[in-house]
């Protein structure tokens, strides 16, 4: 893809700070398990020009502390990431403070992140993710620990509203992480119940916002476009946005975003209006055998980088007229020459379709949330949740 020209017009907003470190334009890859690999968040970086900051898919502590094999080569990072951050994942105060502590004594990473926000059932049924905020004293415990075995390490916390709408937690989640010395928070303004259905509440980000004051909030859920994430910091006033389903598919969403923050209009040899890149499919297909491309050298195998390619095939391919019957077969893959020559059977000189800017991944909703038995009974209490309720793996 054509590398963009660009006028100035407005001052950028002032950095997001991030510990010591400045994030400037304030824009933020999620972490996303299977998806923000190594791979994934260098397409994105390049597309930024390597501004923002770009975490880590989701790490277990357990898997961490006990070097599993598929987790240390997921917490690898690219010379050129900077700085570089790890998602952890953890419900038991111990294992979470071994494994942060484990980062900063190694040098493993420059940014901790804490996961308070995924909703799926193996998470939520362990007492982690979206459902552990309701306990609160458990939360304040891993905060702490967190927080003190990192040192000179930022930590922040990524996390939703709450279970659902009976039991909302999030403000309470907010004042806890200041007092514990967290650096920023990110809200996702949906609760777990909720999953990536319906809308997102970015009422709640201007809530918590005005909550705590003290630190960065950061806002995510409902942006597609650059010029959703301008929208939600000037509607909610919060410090930054945090893009996840929306750059599926569409890595050069970061270059757009960079641009809308720092005030230009992009120009691209395939298109642009005021919604941001248009590339042809050319151009997709191009960055397509890139990232399989990425990934089969990050795996060190490229039959297996093309195979975890597939998952994304229908993310790039989202709105483009392509056949059912060549749609499986790229979708089925198992090297780059096969995927290559697919793409090519392709009217590669395809605009970029109306319509494909929209929602993206998964949007169901209204789930029931998987808790452990008597989760809700006690919000403080946090009795019989230790090592055991730990996962043993990372990522997707």
């Amino acid at each position: 893809m054509s590398t963009p020209s660009s006028t100035p017009s407005t001052a950028p907003p002032p950095p997001l700070r991030i510990g010591p470190h400045a994030v400037s334009p304030p824009v933020v890859l999620a972490p996303m398990a299977g998806i923000t690999n190594a791979p994934f968040r260098t397409l994105c970086r390049e597309f930024s020009g390597g501004k923002g900051l770009f975490v880590s898919e989701m790490i277990t502590t357990r898997a961490l502390v006990e070097r599993n094999e598929k987790t240390m080569q997921l917490i690898h990072f690219d010379a050129t990431e900077k700085p570089r951050s790890i998602q952890l994942y953890g419900v038991d105060p111990a294992t979470v403070g071994k494994a942060v502590r484990m980062i900063a004594e190694e040098g493993l990473a420059d940014h901790i992140d804490l996961n308070f926000g995924c909703p799926v059932p193996k998470v939520t049924r362990k007492g982690g993710g979206s459902a552990l905020p309701y306990k609160r004293n458990l939360l304040r415990a891993i905060l702490r620990e967190a927080v003190r075995g990192a040192g000179d390490l930022p930590v922040t916390m990524k996390m939703r509203k709450g279970i659902d709408d009976d039991h909302i937690t999030y403000l309470d989640a907010g004042r806890i992480a200041v007092e514990e010395g967290v650096t920023a928070i990110a809200l996702h303004g949906r609760t777990a119940a909720q999953h990536y259905g319906g809308t997102a509440d970015w009422d709640a980000i201007a809530r918590l916002k005005e909550h705590v004051p003290e630190i960065p909030v950061l806002g995510n859920g409902d942006i597609w476009s650059a010029r959703d994430a301008l929208r939600m910091v000037r509607e909610t006033g919060c410090d930054g946005v945090v893009v996840g389903r929306g750059c599926l598919g569409r890595p050069w969403l970061f270059a757009d975003l960079v641009a809308a923050f720092e005030g230009r209009t992009e120009a691209r040899a395939a298109g642009a209006d005021e919604r941001g890149a248009r590339p042809s499919l050319r151009e997709v297909a191009d960055v397509m055998v890139r990232h399989a491309t990425l990934l089969g050298e990050w795996i060190g195998d490229e039959p297996r980088g093309v195979v975890d390619f597939r998952k994304h095939v229908a993310w790039y391919l989202k709105g483009f007229a392509v056949g059912s019957e060549l749609r499986r077969r790229l979708a089925i893959t198992s090297s780059l020459a096969e995927l290559r020559s697919g793409l090519d059977e392709l009217d590669l000189d395809q605009p970029w379709p109306a319509g494909a800017d929209g929602p993206r991944g998964r949007t169901s909703g209204n789930n029931r949330v998987v808790l452990p038995d008597g989760w809700l009974k006690d919000p403080y209490d946090c009795a019989g949740v230790g090592e055991d309720a730990e996962l043993d793996t990372s990522g997707g």
